[in-house]
């Protein structure tokens, strides 16, 4: 291929009917107006499942339960909580537990 066959060539476009054109704007109205209904209706169950998440929330309590112990050491013992209700001490101590 040559540019100059090719490049110089003016190519003429047809052009396309009203009719089709009209057609194809239809078409393209009718699935905007489809595309619009479908996003009110995402839209709606979007606020829909947020609210059930919210009242499904809504129907627990929180409760805080607060622990505490007391550990005396003498000596430089060490007193260490682990969190699960059991002191353990090391070295030479003393542990008192309030139940």
């Amino acid at each position: 291929m040559s540019c100059n066959n090719d490049c110089n060539r003016h190519q003429t476009v047809d052009p396309v009917p009203y009719i089709a054109h009209e057609a194809a704007m239809a078409r393209m109205e009718r699935t905007i107006r489809r595309l619009w209904i479908l996003l009110i209706i995402v839209t709606a169950f979007l606020v829909a499942t947020n609210a059930a998440w919210i009242w499904y929330e809504a129907q627990f309590e929180d409760v805080v339960t607060t622990e505490s112990y007391e550990a005396k050491t003498d000596d430089g013992g060490t007193a260490i909580a682990n969190g699960s209700g059991e002191v353990n001490c090391y070295g030479d101590s003393e542990v008192y537990q309030d139940d």
